[in-house]
């Protein structure tokens, strides 16, 4: 009996079974031809509009905000894309399954990124946001001119950023977090920034491509080893420039507010051989900024000047070597000087209308000045300007005033001080008993860094390169003296023969 209405029992359930399933059958059926017949029937931007409309109803219970970051803004690049890709494949964590990694030809570091289509969570304040890397690949159907898509019967892709977060956070989000992530991409680009130095192509090669690219410019890294740590300059002076530096880079907002470029000029004069490249180079490796080595003599005119100083990049340093000798300065103060004596010989009546004949083709003082402190100073952000001569006395005045030349930075010759820098990097030591008598011979006699740090590098030993030293220090004292010997029984034979002149005159 029992076994009777459990079987009736089983028999029932197993018809509703079925029954339902035939049922959700006939209604997937039904809805396939519904959505097939919608297809063919309904025109395309009538389903588009209506599925929008169901998604947004069905989204208007939902709590989540979801923001879309396409790769790019129309043509030009997206910078929020760009800045959330480093961002995000900086903090690549254990719960992403696949990531990318990769390393540019020429580049010395490893970058990682979020591969297509991983999810990522972020953290911010508190909030809990949710990323997506979605790409699309589509096939053109004609030739498009998009950034990232190739030619027509090609597929390309289409890359975006899905953000999704509850939209209490919205303005949080736009205010506070992607100003941070910009920040931190900025950070991570820094980090893992290869320093360049930029020498100019040929005129040859500049007059083919300038049409057709950006050839003005060949770039190698810059592997030079120089720091402020091994600089051997007067530490008071190494700290001056390095506080300099910091307050440069940190005060865009107030170069800005005062009416100024974010710019700032170097002048490095002194001997040859007194470390002034060294010091260009530790100035990059201090701030990453890249070199810009500029040849005056290789361009023929001023615009073609205000072209190659117009294809430099923000953050760089420009560096002109031996400005003395770059540009015909001499000549200007040979006209001036003629100039004048023209006018001490003609009489007060006179119009005087003398011009000098400009050179054909030639760079001129103006011309460079004006891209310093003219209108043209503003094309470009946060740059140093490097002039180094050995010879200060021959610029010309109006090149090393305020605003032009800010720093004047004195390259002197080896000091105690520096000998204790240089005795550190090449020897690995701060003290011994021969440092007191080198330092006092450095106090008297004139030695590059450049001579001293030759000195330390003949011998391998300790001993061996610091006697070397004093020998070569002793030897320098020893010239030095008998040179001034020779300079004071010169001017002693002088006096005696201008002596009986001079009596002659006044008796007479």
């Amino acid at each position: 009996m029992i076994s009777n209405v459990l079987s009736d029992h089983i028999n029932i359930n197993m018809a509703s079974a079925k029954t339902i399933v035939s049922t959700a059958a006939s209604v997937a059926a039904s809805a396939m031809v519904v959505r097939s017949l919608a297809r063919d029937l309904i025109p395309y931007e009538l389903q588009q509009y209506v599925y929008l409309n169901i998604n947004l109803f069905f989204k208007s219970f939902s709590s989540d905000m979801v923001l879309i970051i396409n790769e790019y803004d129309g043509l030009g690049n997206n910078q929020i894309y760009k800045a959330a890709e480093i961002y995000l494949g900086s903090k690549v964590s254990n719960s992403i399954s696949r990531f990318r990694v990769s390393m540019p030809e020429k580049e010395t570091k490893i970058s990682t990124s979020v591969d297509r289509n991983q999810e990522e969570v972020d953290f911010f304040n508190g909030v809990k946001l949710k990323w997506r890397q979605v790409t699309v690949r589509v096939e053109n159907k004609r030739s498009s001119w998009y950034p990232g898509q190739s030619s027509g019967g090609q597929e390309s892709e289409i890359r975006y950023f899905r953000l999704i977060f509850h939209k209490k956070h919205k303005n949080m989000v736009l205010d506070s977090y992607f100003p941070f992530i910009l920040n931190e991409s900025n950070k991570v680009k820094e980090e893992r920034k290869t320093l360049k130095i930029y020498t100019m192509n040929s005129e040859h090669m500049r007059r083919v491509y300038s049409s057709s690219g950006d050839y003005t410019w060949n770039s190698i890294n810059l592997d030079h080893p120089s720091t402020f740590e091994t600089l051997a300059i007067d530490p008071e002076l190494k700290k001056t420039i390095m506080e300099d530096l910091d307050r440069f880079v940190r005060r865009r907002d107030y170069y800005r507010k005062v009416g100024k470029a974010w710019k700032r000029g170097y002048l490095l004069y002194g001997p040859p051989g007194t470390g002034k490249s060294s010091l260009i180079a530790a100035m990059a490796n201090y701030l990453k900024f890249d070199i810009y080595d500029l040849e005056l003599t290789g361009i023929h005119a001023n615009s073609e000047l205000r072209r190659i100083l117009l294809a430099t990049g923000n953050r760089s340093i420009l560096v002109v070597e031996d400005i003395d000798c770059s540009l015909d300065i001499e000549d200007g103060k040979a006209d001036k000087q003629a100039l004048k004596m023209l006018r001490d010989h003609v009489s007060q009546a006179q119009t005087i209308n003398i011009v000098r004949k400009p050179k054909p083709q030639e760079v001129t003082l103006s011309g460079l000045l004006n891209f310093i402190d003219g209108l043209w100073s503003s094309c470009g952000d946060e740059r140093i300007i490097v002039f180094t001569t050995n010879h200060k006395e021959r610029l010309e005045p109006a090149l090393l005033r305020p605003g032009r030349m800010d720093v004047h930075i004195h390259m002197s010759y080896c000091t105690p001080a520096a000998f204790m820098t240089l005795a550190d990097n090449y020897l690995g030591i701060q003290d011994h008993s021969l440092f007191p008598e080198i330092q006092l011979l450095l106090e008297n006699v004139n030695v590059t860094p450049a001579e001293v740090g030759e000195q330390l590098l003949r011998n391998e030993g300790v001993e061996e390169a610091l006697n070397c030293l004093l020998h070569f220090l002793q030897e320098k004292t020893r010239e030095a003296d008998e040179s001034k010997e020779k300079a004071k029984a010169m001017e002693e034979q002088d006096a005696e023969h201008e002596e009986p002149g001079e009596t002659s005159s006044s008796s007479h």
